[in-house]
């Protein structure tokens, strides 16, 4: 099977690249452009049967751990829209975008892969946005639009182009910290770094 195994920073799959494993790398840099750009170009010139995307993540929820692993089942791009008076208005709700618009589905980017399942992960509900804050009121308004559980830089930006390009993918998220604190003396970095490279050797193996 031939693998691509994307990242945005090295720094959050480097056990991983340290173990060998057989697949090809790509580190796209942080961020939806870059995301979106060099993933396209790889997958433009690569022949992958599975193309998997490791990170690291924030949580909104209650229910996931510092240092949990999920599988994000569903993802979308939470900051592209319209914000009036408090509220939150996305390009599906204004009209711009039909919220079932290939590659989305009902406003969503779905992960339908049977890949999904051989996984023992928790799902969990992404959301990527442009700018991460510490600014409860946009923190509140994402809860309150998206009840995403998990908020990430690229996740969006991945589902996207791989559903474009008809590809097998999965994206899977290690929870560092939860969205709002800046405080990284708080934040499982490091456990949620060495538990995500756990999971991601796991999945390859059972593959």
């Amino acid at each position: 099977m031939n693998l691509l195994i994307v990242a945005a920073t090295q720094f959050e799959i480097e056990p991983f690249i340290q173990h060998k494993k057989k697949a090809d790398i790509l580190i796209t840099g942080v961020g939806i452009p870059a995301t979106v750009y060099y993933l396209t170009q790889k997958l433009l010139t690569g022949n992958y049967d599975l193309v998997i995307q490791a990170g690291i993540a924030g949580t909104f929820s209650e229910r996931l751990n510092l240092g949990e692993v999920v599988a994000i089942n569903k993802d979308t791009f939470a900051d592209v829209g319209i914000e009036e008076n408090g509220k939150l208005h996305t390009l599906f709700e204004t009209g711009f975008l039909e919220k079932d618009a290939f590659p989305f589905t009902n406003g969503w980017l779905v992960n339908l892969q049977p890949v999904l399942e051989k996984t023992s992960l928790p799902l969990a509900r992404g959301i990527t946005v442009n700018k991460i804050s510490d600014n409860d009121f946009q923190n509140k308004l994402m809860i309150e639009k998206f009840a995403a559980d998990v908020e990430s830089m690229e996740g969006a930006a991945f589902h996207y182009v791989c559903l474009q390009q008809k590809i097998n993918f999965l994206q899977i998220r290690s929870i560092s910290n939860t969205v709002g604190e800046r405080d990284k003396s708080k934040w499982k970095l490091k456990t949620s770094i060495e538990n995500l490279n756990k999971e991601l050797i796991k999945i390859i193996d059972n593959l």
